[in-house]
């Protein structure tokens, strides 16, 4: 039985790249999403991968590893082997901002990991509760500077877009308010909602149904251009702080050393995907735009975004809680 097992081992180990893509996947994949239920990372990867079960012939198990503003999960999906059968959504958080503020943290964003696809992109919005006694980006700052210190704001954790995005907007603007960081974006935002917290710095696709229903008010946006499902809306860039107007992105990624054969076949299914017009119309419709590209054109914006996010940290002397 040993003996068989050894056999097994070696037959296996002698395939060929193509052969492991010829008959990948085999059995389920699990696509860890470093963040809790019910924020944008969460929502974008159940959108796609209820529809990559029928593309791939195989279940896409979404397994969510909050903790560390991402950082947790992330340190998972290096860990794993690179077979394809544990991949990972790649957010700004967990590959540009946490890594860039973080000197601690276990991996090396960009040579840790297999970058495959950037699915969507994502404005963010500061948002507050009803009570907040401002509902506009004017009236928003002036009692920021009227009170300072006694406002706080809710994040999906420490190290993560909303808080390095934050913290910027606080040091440019002249502000101050308390960073609340949560396991994610979905306690935090039932958090804001319900009241505990009087403001969030988020991603608009997990915001947005709460501003829909008057749960939340949107002050301002990080957007190319106002958002069409927020007409009155300014962007950071029309309040005079360009710099805080970056929006995020969802990708999915793996292990260090995928085989690019492995990487091909992920990338096609999930271009699959997001060509098909209900999954680009629920993606739409929280707000985000489809960007489906290839793993180097992915690689290049990990680069490029974490080289911003470590000159951020630098110029505004920005550090971990």
């Amino acid at each position: 039985m040993q003996r068989r097992s050894v056999l097994q081992a070696a037959v296996l180990a002698s395939l060929s790249p193509r052969v492991w893509a010829d008959t990948y996947p085999s059995k389920p994949v699990r696509l860890i999403v470093p963040f809790a239920p019910g924020g944008t990372t969460d929502i974008i990867a159940r959108i796609v991968s209820e529809r990559m079960n029928g593309i791939l012939g195989q279940t896409m198990v979404v397994d969510n590893k909050a903790g560390g503003g991402g950082t947790v999960g992330a340190t998972e999906i290096m860990r794993q082997a690179p077979d394809g059968y544990n991949l990972g959504v790649a957010t700004v958080s967990t590959t540009a901002a946490n890594p860039a503020i973080n000197p601690k943290i276990a991996y090396n964003p960009l040579t840790d990991f297999t970058p495959i696809i950037n699915m969507a992109a994502t404005p963010n919005v500061i948002a507050v509760h009803p009570s907040f006694p401002a509902r506009d980006y004017k009236g928003f700052v002036a009692e920021l500077k009227k009170n300072p210190a006694k406002h706080s704001y809710a994040t999906s954790g420490t190290g993560g877009i909303g808080h390095l995005q934050m913290e910027l907007y606080k040091t440019l603007a002249g502000v101050f308010v308390l960073h609340i960081p949560y396991r994610g974006a979905g306690p935090a935002l039932n958090d804001t909602v319900a009241g505990q917290v009087p403001m969030i710095f988020d991603n608009l696709p997990s915001a947005l149904p709460f501003i829909k229903d008057g749960r939340l008010i949107p002050i301002v946006v990080a957007a190319p251009q106002r958002v069409a499902a927020l007409p009155n809306v300014p962007t950071f860039k029309e309040v005079g702080l360009d710099p805080v107007n970056r929006m995020a992105y969802y990708g999915i990624h793996g292990p260090k050393g995928l085989p690019r054969d492995i990487v091909d076949k992920i990338n096609a299914a999930v271009r699959k995907a997001l060509e098909l017009p209900d999954v680009k119309k629920r993606i739409e419709d929280t707000g985000s735009l489809i960007v489906a590209n290839t793993p180097e054109q992915f690689a290049q914006q990990i680069a490029a975004e974490f080289d911003v996010y470590k000159k951020v940290v630098a110029q505004q002397k920005l550090k971990l809680d």
